[in-house]
């Protein structure tokens, strides 16, 4: 089944606001860089996918996908994640895929080996709903939809459960898989240390992200970060 996944990504003065005064702007910075690199990076690796499709207004970002092999897909109006998403699905429907993972750019731990698992498992014949929650079980960090318009994505604040009700009144089939390497999305201080927490237990796992966050200095940080 041919497979695109589909990556938003927020401008990258815009990224990791709720993280608020306890992190310094050149680290949030040079954070956003590092974890959508090492989410491209991981999905590049990941044998399934097809072509890795990039929703940004944000250049920095589109050069690296094209340089990548992604496709950038120019977000002009910036209005979420959710149709950020479905400029991606239309883009994906217009090149002939069956299926699409929608992953967001602030999860740098993504096992490509796992990913890959999870695309083998998934494929029936019907339409199929595949929601991969957060670490806290309630939000959605990623989807993969099969055909892509099997629902419309609404993410944000109770996702899981609404995708749930989606695919229950489209008439698909949905399943809840908790990904790993997916379930460490970084929203807040808290979310940033249990990521912190979990690259030390994973070795070579996300180099650009651990390397931004082993460098003390906030101007290291983003000079790290900008060689993402």
């Amino acid at each position: 089944m041919r497979t695109a996944a589909i990556l938003p990504v927020k401008s990258f003065g815009r990224a990791k606001q709720r993280l608020g005064a306890g992190v310094p702007d050149p680290l949030r910075l040079a954070l956003a860089r590092a974890m959508v690199a090492d989410v491209l990076d991981a999905l590049r690796a990941a044998d399934g996918v097809e072509s890795t499709l990039v929703v940004t207004r944000e250049r920095e970002a589109a050069r690296a996908a094209s340089a990548g092999g992604a496709t950038v897909i120019e977000d002009v109006s910036e209005s979420g994640q959710s149709a950020a998403a479905a400029l991606g699905i239309t883009a994906a429907l217009a090149a002939g895929f069956e299926r699409v993972l929608l992953v967001p750019g602030d999860c740098p731990a993504l096992d490509p080996a796992e990913l890959d698992s999870l695309l083998r498992e998934h494929g029936g014949a019907g339409p199929e709903v595949v929601i991969l929650p957060d670490r806290h079980g309630t939000g959605t960090n990623g989807l993969l939809l099969a055909p892509p318009l099997a629902i419309e994505p609404s993410f944000g604040p109770g996702s899981r459960a609404r995708h749930e009700e989606l695919a229950r009144r489209a008439g698909a089939g949905s399943r809840v898989v908790a990904l790993r390497s997916l379930t460490l999305d970084v929203d807040t201080v808290e979310d940033l240390a249990a990521l912190r927490e979990a690259l030390s237990g994973l070795p070579g796992g996300a180099p650009r992200t651990r390397a931004v966050l082993a460098a003390e200095d906030p101007a290291k940080a983003l000079a790290l970060g900008a060689r993402a």
